[in-house]
């Protein structure tokens, strides 16, 4: 497949007014409360807007239509679970961490519980949960480029970080703000308009896609013969008698084999296998026949342990994502804050009805990624696949587009999130030490993304928040609504929740590598490290009460009292350093 005209038009229609808007709003940005919050006067539905825009990311744009391709109902929890984390954050967080009137979460740690070995702990989790979530969109920058493009991964890997290293050291979060919010209605365009068009189309075939019927039984199959090449080492289930013709990785003939039904295969990165028409395709992953995959839990008990630990991660883990948070600093005030979740919630609901749509239509026609295991591609192959000719190419160019802004806004948000963290919890709080800090963050993430196996795009950010609701859900919700938090307990429920998810995270990498297989935990384990870290943050605080911060009161009055009383003080980045740079006059004007 190669990439078309109209894709590389499309693209370079939605980047040149991203760059111009984020070029003019970067003249503005100059000081520390720029770079860091955009001088805390972004409107509630601006705000929304950017804070969707970062969010909705290539997990959301592609890893959602290929988990749903491959697991079905199953996969569905997916984007409710990435919703409903909103609701939880507007319940329980946003206003009142506005209000505490803090520039980073281990900035709110420390002016909560007066800890500054607990504000170091918690700028290292948030560091490595930035780069866990920024390392997937990497990579799936990565996996579009090597798609379209005859290019190694690692080219759209590292060509993805200069970009966004750009763009951040430019102007920080005045200058994304703005490009963030741009890029949202982007995607929306860029996902709403080919799904209505695929759906058109589908429908006026008045009969069910090539690979067959979703009611059906039976697996998917090929509707003619399909040659597919194996970018990764995968294991076949096969569900009915398949043959197939095998071209071993460096062999130039190919060999017939007839891989009998309920056997497993395992192939290797290189080979190339040719499937007659109407043969059942073989699975990587996930359910095998329609039925299964229409039908929620099939996979048992461990499926089940693990679609519930997913919905706990994603439900805890959105209040504990660096770019998330940071976004709330932005607001004027606790009110504009909540405002904002809710409109969030209105703009997240509305985008993931598209890509569930497509994905299951990606079923039906495109069932040789079953087979690679890249699901991701779903929305890449699915427009060419049902629309050949200059019609599939234009479909394929607006979803390349909407593709293209998924990574660049969430990449920029994520690196401007780490890089506000690093510039001022390790050097002093300088511009200047910002953009340093954009640098190293960047370079980190394109390392770790070209080292670690690439896997499914929503799996990895599923792995990111469990790592966020396993360390900072605990701090958050706890030190928002409960007196008796000790820094002592704070610390402990951090470090070992935090530590069983690193653990976790580690034996599915070394599994993975290994080739062996995978329990439910390894892949996701919120639900036995949430709770952990809540009982152990708890237990801790109350055996010692003496860390409990004298001013615990005045500062909960400050959290929970009613914007108008004017109980907010904002606290200042300079006590980390001098700001470089002379700031602008005024204070800005906002608009709710």
């Amino acid at each position: 497949m190669q990439l078309n005209p109209w894709a590389l038009t499309a693209v370079v229609l939605v980047a040149v007014p991203a760059y111009y808007l984020g070029s003019r709003a970067s003249r503005f940005a100059s000081s520390t409360q720029d770079f860091l919050v955009a001088r805390r006067t972004v409107r509630s539905r601006r705000n929304a807007a950017a804070i969707s825009g970062e969010f909705l990311s290539a997990a959301s744009f592609l890893g959602v239509a290929g988990i749903v391709l491959k697991e079905g109902a199953d996969g569905l929890w997916y984007p409710i679970g990435f919703t409903a984390g909103y609701l939880a954050l507007m319940l329980f967080v946003a206003a009142p961490l506005r209000r505490s009137g803090a520039y980073t979460v281990p900035d709110f740690l420390q002016a909560r519980l007066g800890s500054v070995v607990l504000r170091r702990f918690a700028t290292t989790f948030m560091v490595c949960i930035g780069v866990l979530y920024l390392v997937p969109q990497l990579q799936g920058a990565g996996l579009v480029v090597s798609t379209v493009l005859p290019v190694p991964v690692w080219v759209g890997a590292a060509g993805m970080t200069v970009l966004v290293a750009v763009n951040v050291i430019g102007g920080g979060m005045r200058a994304i703000t703005l490009v963030q919010a741009f890029q949202y209605w982007v995607k929306l365009f860029a996902i709403a308009v080919p799904a209505f068009a695929l759906c058109v189309v589908f429908l006026s075939t008045g009969r069910p896609g090539p690979a067959g019927a979703l009611d059906s039984p039976a697996p998917p199959v090929f509707a003619e013969e399909t040659t597919v090449d194996l970018q990764t080492d995968v294991t076949l289930r096969v569900t009915t008698l398949t043959p197939v013709w095998v071209q071993e990785p460096g062999a130039k003939t190919e060999h017939l084999e007839a891989w009998a039904a309920g056997t497993t295969t395992h192939l290797h990165r290189g080979a190339r296998l040719t499937f007659s028409a109407g043969t059942p395709a073989p699975v990587a992953d996930g359910p095998a026949n329609n039925t299964d995959w229409l039908r929620p839990g099939s996979g048992g008990l461990p499926d089940m342990l693990r679609t519930y630990s997913l919905i706990m991660a994603l439900v805890f883990g959105t209040m504990g994502l660096p770019h998330v948070l940071v976004r709330y600093y932005t607001n004027p005030d606790g009110k504009a804050a909540r405002r904002t979740t809710a409109h969030v919630l209105l703009l997240l609901g509305l985008f993931y009805l598209f890509p569930i749509v497509l994905g299951a239509m990606a079923r039906m026609y495109v069932p040789r990624l079953l087979v690679t295991n890249q699901t991701d591609a779903a929305l890449v192959w699915l427009p060419t696949t049902m629309l050949p000719g200059l019609a599939g190419q234009l479909v394929g160019a607006v979803i390349m587009a909407g593709v293209f802004s998924a990574l660049v806004s969430t990449s920029s948000g994520l690196l401007v999130g780490v890089a506000g963290l690093l510039s001022t919890e390790v050097f002093r709080g300088r511009t200047s030490h910002f953009r340093t800090a954009a640098a190293v963050a960047a370079l980190m993430a394109v390392a770790i993304a070209m080292v670690l196996r690439p896997t499914d795009l929503a799996t990895s950010v599923g792995i990111s928040f469990a790592l966020a609701a396993s360390t900072f859900s605990p701090l958050l919700v706890l030190g928002v609504w409960w007196r008796g938090l000790t820094w002592p307990g704070a610390l402990a429920g951090m470090v070992i929740g935090g530590g069983l998810v690193i653990v976790a995270l580690c034996s599915y990498a070394l599994n993975g590598y290994g080739g062996r297989h995978l329990s439910w935990f390894t892949v996701q384990p919120a639900l036995i490290t949430v709770p952990i870290a809540f009982v152990v943050t708890i237990l801790v605080s109350l055996a010692t009460r003496g860390g409990r911060p004298a001013d615990v009161n005045a500062f909960m009055l400050r959290l929970h009292a009613p914007d108008p009383l004017g109980f907010t003080r904002d606290r200042t980045p300079a006590r980390f350093g001098q700001v470089a740079g002379r700031p602008r006059a005024g204070r800005g004007r906002h608009r709710k």
